[in-house]
């Protein structure tokens, strides 16, 4: 595990408690770029310690959501679970040197401590009632059958410093970290419980030889523990960058409640994974002036740096996303889309030669902004339309009857050039006596039931060979 030198390696470690959230899969996007942009090593760990609420299908989800945007990993995945024994060592090597302790005190008294400090409007924090038992008082626990948990020593006139990448010179008291911090669960005194987040992840990043953090402001508190710990542990500390939350439209954490939060969810409704990729990019770090917004993720890793990453909150913008979508299936040609919707298509029990429904890429590609608009788009080509309420009124405008059936009498079978398409049209509003707008408007109402739609002259040519312009020309008379 161990890396050599100044090499840059950095983690995404993710708990497979849900699917992959868009704010770990950002994460996930800056750590990437600033390994790229160094040269450096990208690793994977899964936080599958929380036994009850880590899942193996959370787990495939995360794995398959990174690899879906690119976002490789090196080497195999860290599987946090199979490293208790270095984290029990860990706690151990603590109790040992006197710099963490058990504690007795049962839920019950800490559920008293705290209503007590919430009714004297005091910040809740353990009152490190057990940091010096004597040994006779700890045998008097044992001997009532209290099960400990383990607790790290934080001196509330300590101070921690650090140089965050994204914020700079950071420096928190002691006396602001809640007292006495758990690293272990409860257990009988002569064992030592489930290790605890902080302490496992100081070991753990330490084991990989992590050399910068990259993560969420909301981790702030934890750095500043996790260093007490690295001291205590005699480990190598990493730099540190904590990146902006992404916030809602009303500038609040970007959560289920706003709906869709999750990678799979985006991946579900029609967002491809390069814009997606592209959009987190721009979720708290500004691109040098001339890149301009719209770029590949190996683009961006050319020039990622963190003096352009912003240190307030990035507010979720779905329209500039739904642009950097449709952008991304406008530049795609018409055997690339077409590799995105066939499977879509085919989901809805759609089948049709290759070559057809690749003109029909062609024709609804330059509209899309969303893949899943692929499938209504594409709708009345596979499925006869119902009339709607504009179609039915312009086939009951004057006009609009006659000039169908002259073109329906003058309609060959089999397939259309669009030159003989434009000759019959003419043929057509000669012999029914009405301007060529009124054929086109009612053969469009015709063909696709409704006045709104793509190409005219494409979509005829489109439904012709298959004798479905025919029909539906025929149902409109």
């Amino acid at each position: 595990m161990a890396a050599t030198g100044s090499a840059v390696r950095v983690r995404l470690a993710p708990s497979p408690t849900g699917t992959l959230h868009i704010g770990t899969a950002r994460t996930a996007v800056f750590n990437w770029l600033f390994a790229k942009r160094h040269g450096g090593q990208f690793l994977l760990r899964i936080e599958d310690t929380d036994r009850e609420r880590s899942k193996p299908e959370f787990t495939a989800n995360i794995l398959e959501g990174l690899q879906w945007l690119g976002l490789q990993w090196d080497g195999e995945p860290v599987i946090q679970s199979e490293r208790i024994a270095e984290h029990r060592a860990a706690i151990q090597q603590l109790l040992e040197s006197g710099k963490a302790y058990r504690c007795y005190a049962t839920e019950a008294e800490l559920t008293e401590m705290r209503e007590r400090q919430a009714a004297e409007n005091r910040a809740p924090r353990y009152d490190n009632r057990h940091r010096d038992l004597s040994p006779e008082q700890e045998q008097s626990f044992i001997a009532e059958g209290r099960q400990a948990t383990v607790r790290f020593r934080i001196d509330d006139d300590a101070t921690i410093t650090w140089t965050d990448l994204v914020r700079g010179a950071m420096r928190w008291s002691g006396a602001d970290l809640g007292g006495d911090m758990v690293i272990a669960r409860r257990a009988p005194a002569d064992q030592i419980g489930d290790p605890l987040y902080n302490l496992v992840v100081v070991v753990d990043d330490a084991a990989m030889a992590i050399s910068h953090v990259i993560r969420g402001e909301d981790h702030i508190a934890n750095t500043a523990k996790q260093l007490l710990l690295y001291e205590a542990l005699g480990l190598p500390v990493p730099v540190f960058a904590h990146t902006p939350l992404i916030l809602n439209k009303e500038g609040k954490k970007l959560s289920k409640r706003d709906g869709v939060t999750s990678v799979s969810d985006f991946r579900q409704q029609g967002y491809t994974a390069e814009a997606l990729a592209n959009y987190m990019t721009l979720l708290g770090w500004s691109p040098p002036e001339g890149m301009g917004e719209r770029f590949t993720l190996a683009e961006a890793a050319t020039v990622f740096d963190f003096d352009r990453v912003n240190k307030a909150g990035a507010r979720f913008d779905w329209d500039k996303l739904n642009w950097l979508n449709s952008q991304v299936l406008h530049e795609q040609g018409p055997a690339a889309l077409l590799a995105d919707l066939a499977p879509l298509w085919a989901a809805e029990g759609w089948q049709a030669d290759p070559a057809w429904q690749l003109q029909l890429c062609e024709l609804i590609g330059p509209s899309l902004t969303l893949l899943a608009d692929g499938v209504e788009q594409a709708r009345p080509f596979f499925e006869r339309p119902e009339l709607q309420a504009d179609a039915l009124q312009q086939l009951e405008s004057a006009g609009a009857r006659p000039a169908l059936q002259a073109l329906l009498e003058r309609l060959p079978e089999g397939a259309l050039s669009a030159d003989q398409a434009q000759a019959l049209l003419g043929e057509a509003v000669v012999a029914a006596g009405v301007k060529k707008g009124v054929l086109m408007k009612t053969l469009r109402a015709a063909l696709l039931g409704s006045l709104q739609g793509p190409d005219l002259l494409t979509t005829w040519l489109l439904l012709q060979p298959s004798g479905e312009a025919r029909a539906r020309i025929e149902r409109s008379l």
